[in-house]
């Protein structure tokens, strides 16, 4: 699919032209243009002066349809440590993330268990999966994180409490993470305090860097999941605030 092609394209660039994904695709100018206009309305990439890119931004977050293609070997590293965590009979909870997704793919052989997500994706992951015990929370339907977002006081997450809470968000200092959006924080400060152990998953590529809006320290989370490639630096200081787990991107 052309779109797709677009898509896939602008998940190992910063940005494209109109004029390169016409010479990629072989199709004309016009017809890029209206790709371009389609793709951005639904949120999977943004248009500025001169071009198009889908990477994220400090105020601006990439689509879900843009992530699932974005640092998967390192996504799947994570995974296999997070997923170490978890044992039959356990409640989790998993945010929207995609990088959480790679987690929940290797959970259908894990049951019995409870899990209670927001993200459309991990809800068809476990769907026809008996061993399963479902449970979905949210609010309105996001397009663009193809996830259910609500206001605490209508998310119901709150009234949950769980053995173990998986998250992984925009980008991360030592001290602080953070998000470009302001619902997406609310939304992801109401599910951690759900859980009795609280885990972060975060790529090299997230770390060092900050997002437009704060949302929690740290010390907040309980164990932190980072990529062996991460500064290792950062790593002792983040040590020194939750137990750090290293997932090696060479096994």
């Amino acid at each position: 699919m052309r779109q797709r092609r677009i898509v896939d394209h602008l998940a190992g660039v910063p940005t494209a032209t109109a004029a390169d994904l016409a010479a990629l695709t072989g199709m004309s100018l016009m017809t890029i243009h209206r790709d371009i206009d389609d793709l951005a309305r639904r949120g999977i990439l943004r248009k500025f002066h001169g071009g198009v890119s889908g990477m994220p931004t400090t105020v601006f977050e990439s689509s879900s349809d843009f992530r699932l293609q974005t640092q998967t070997l390192a996504k799947s590293a994570l995974a296999k440590v997070a997923a170490d965590m978890v044992e039959p009979g356990m409640s989790i909870m998993l945010d929207d993330s995609t990088t959480v997704l790679s987690l929940a793919r290797l959970l259908n052989d894990r049951g019995p268990l409870t899990v209670i997500t927001n993200y459309r994706q991990v809800i068809e992951e476990f769907r026809e999966n008996d061993e399963i015990r479902l449970i979905v929370a949210g609010g309105q339907y996001s397009r663009t994180h193809d996830s259910f977002i609500g206001m605490p006081s209508i998310s119901s997450v709150d009234a949950f409490a769980v053995d173990i809470v998986f998250q992984s968000t925009s980008t991360m200092s030592a001290q602080m993470t953070f998000h470009q959006e302001q619902d997406i924080v609310l939304m992801k400060r109401s599910m951690l305090v759900s859980g009795s152990r609280r885990v972060l998953m975060m790529d090299s590529t997230k770390v060092g860097r900050t997002s437009l809006h704060r949302y929690v320290p740290v010390s907040d989370f309980t164990d932190v999941i980072l990529t062996d490639d991460v500064d290792p630096e950062i790593v002792e200081q983040v040590s020194q605030l939750a137990v750090v787990h290293l997932a090696s991107l060479t096994t």
